[in-house]
């Protein structure tokens, strides 16, 4: 860490800079508590990568980082080999929490990639670049637990969007068609789902545009939806 001063290791000390019994506790400490927030709050919003595995995923990477600064003051090298393997056996772990669901969505995206940037967050801890740790953990917190308000909102201006469709019959899809033409809606893509093919219903993945300038102006997804539920051939309706 030669030229390089960390705000938090000044305070505590020159014994929090290099491996010592206190620093490696104290690493692993913060390492515990900065996954299981990480996991507490992706397990409470019922993700497929949660409390557990982020601990393991952050205390891993804390550990193999401590362990590569040990073997190169060792052997006085500097090859950093077990972190880089930590990034990528994460990376391909992560993909592995993705998913298609029946909708023909692909589900757990966000959880992969935070479980990715969480291994990341472990070996800058086991780095003891402890401020950089704690900024980088507030700011993965925050893009998981706030932005998708933000994020909702700006999807529910945006002039295109994807719906999941049920209609009673499959003889209403034109019915269906010529509504949105009237209300100033483009139909860029249907689907049918397969997923539903027993279901006795015709189940439809739809991407649409809003032409019209009064509904860019004035409607939000959520009101056209509402407006579109009411038809008496839909069963079901929502955005995707």
């Amino acid at each position: 860490m030669t030229g390089i001063t960390d705000p938090i290791a000044s305070l505590l000390g020159a014994w929090s800079v290099g491996l010592n019994l206190y620093s490696i506790i104290l690493r692993l400490a913060a390492s515990l508590l900065f996954s299981a927030i990480l996991g507490w709050e992706r397990s409470s919003k019922r993700h497929s990568a949660g409390f557990r595995t982020f601990i393991v995923v952050t205390l891993a990477g804390t550990l193999v980082m401590m362990l590569d600064i040990y073997i190169n003051t060792l052997f006085g090298s500097n090859w950093f080999l077990l972190s880089a393997a930590a990034i990528i056996s994460t990376a391909r772990i992560a993909t592995r929490t993705l998913f298609f669901s029946s909708r023909n969505q692909i589900m757990g995206l966000t959880t992969s990639v935070a479980l990715w940037a969480s291994c990341i967050i472990g070996l800058a801890l086991g780095a003891g670049f402890y401020t950089i740790t704690a900024v980088g953990f507030l700011m993965l917190l925050f893009c998981l637990s706030y932005l998708p308000v933000l994020e909702f909102y700006l999807k529910n201006r945006s002039n295109h969007f994807e719906i999941h469709l049920e209609l009673k019959n499959s003889l209403n899809l034109q019915n269906f068609v010529t509504t949105i033409r009237k209300l100033g809606l483009r139909i860029d893509a249907i689907e049918m789902n397969p997923a539903y093919a027993n279901s006795g219903l015709s189940v439809y993945s739809i991407a649409i545009s809003i032409s019209s300038a009064e509904l860019k102006k004035y409607k939000t997804h959520t009101e056209i939806i509402e407006a579109l539920q009411t038809l008496d051939y839909v069963y079901h309706i929502e955005e995707i």
